[in-house]
């Protein structure tokens, strides 16, 4: 599976190279620069698909050893999903592995799968990310940068289950060697020594338009993508991932969240209390696994639209956060934080995430 990607990818490159000015003769160095060089691998590039997949299995055996293991709170979590909305491609080259990234490497377990519609209109789900520092390799000019490899999981029980994938799984089991609970699904690059921070407005803008001009390649398609809002929100549901970001995207708004304050790392709870005293007994707190909440408990907001006392609310949903880039006269630079985030419904009122239907008696 991971050599098929490769295969694709490799292709969607070349298309990319070919609408470029770069010389023909260093297309193939650029397209594998621009994938595994991303990821943190050194030249000589591989010679086959293969190799790059034992090349990248490797890697995420390395991270699932290291990492440490968290898990996000539902209401953080939407936090993360709202802010990632509001980002441009060029806000997340201003990623700073040593101010923005607390954990060298760590795994983060989402509450649930995130439906993604790909490019092309496949979907997939994720259901949890992985990061280690790596150091990035790129070509013309030959040079090196700090990097982060982030790795994306899909939950091989989620919400999609195409018949493709369940013959996998039934065949894997069948085998005697069943895939985990969590399959890897692809691995990205993001640099992060703050390469875009010093940028002005206009040069960040310009970048990102640059961005969408080749992701429009990569799709294929005449029509212009719109703006990002600055203000973000997330109520659950499907996200439409056209320009294949949305993974750097949520990590970028999970570290800087998390180095702005927004969202705090802590022990995890007791099993008693999260569950009933018999499962109490059963379980007990896994000292390895902490746990990411918001650092204050946010008011549900109520807005005019929802008066009139017919209409009783039994959950929370709906976070907004709005992005700002805010100026720092000791660095001299600009840096992106979000102020939010806005929640509804009671307070003490379970918090629902992604396409969920509940039923009250």
């Amino acid at each position: 599976m991971m050599a098929s990607n490769t295969v694709n990818r490799m292709a969607e490159l070349r298309t990319v190279l070919h609408h470029s000015n770069a010389p023909e003769d260093h297309h193939e160095n650029l397209a594998f620069a621009m994938m595994l060089g991303k990821q943190g691998r050194r030249p000589p590039w591989p010679s086959s698909p293969a190799e790059a997949a034992q090349w990248q299995l490797q890697q995420i055996l390395k991270l699932l050893d290291g990492a440490d293991v968290l898990i996000i709170s539902p209401a953080a979590h939407a936090a993360v999903m709202a802010a990632a909305a509001t980002l441009e491609p060029a806000d997340v080259g201003t990623l700073d592995k040593d101010r923005d990234i607390p954990i060298r490497a760590g795994l983060l377990v989402l509450p649930e799968p995130v439906v993604v519609e790909n490019r092309g209109g496949s979907v997939s789900d994720i259901r949890a990310f992985g990061w280690q520092l790596v150091t990035q390799h790129q070509v013309l000019p030959n040079a090196q940068y700090p990097g982060v490899q982030l790795t994306c999981f899909m939950d091989r029980d989620g919400p999609v289950q195409p018949q493709s994938w369940r013959l996998a799984v039934a065949q894997a089991r069948a085998s005697g060697s069943p895939l985990p609970p969590l399959v890897p699904d692809g691995i990205y690059g993001l640099r992060a020594d703050t390469a875009l921070t010093a940028e002005s407005n206009e040069q960040h803008a310009e970048i990102s338009e640059e961005h969408r001009r080749l992701n429009t390649v990569l799709n294929q398609v005449a029509e212009h993508r719109a703006l990002p809002a600055e203000e973000g929100q997330w109520d659950g549901g499907r996200i439409k991932d056209t320009d294949d970001d949305f993974a750097a995207r949520y990590a970028f708004a999970f570290w800087r969240l998390a180095a702005q304050g927004v969202t705090v790392l802590g022990a995890p709870r007791q099993a008693a209390e999260s569950g009933p005293p018999h499962q109490a007994r059963a379980q007990s707190a896994d000292p390895d696994v902490r746990v990411i909440r918001l650092a204050n408990q946010v008011p549900a907001q109520r807005s005019a639209a929802d008066d009139g006392a017919s209409r009783i609310y039994h959950h929370r949903w709906t976070v907004r956060m709005h992005k700002v880039r805010q100026w720092y006269p000791s660095a001299q630079e600009h840096r992106v934080i979000w102020r939010g985030p806005y929640i509804k419904g009671p307070a003490d009122a379970p918090f629902m995430v992604g396409e969920k239907a509940y039923t009250v008696t």
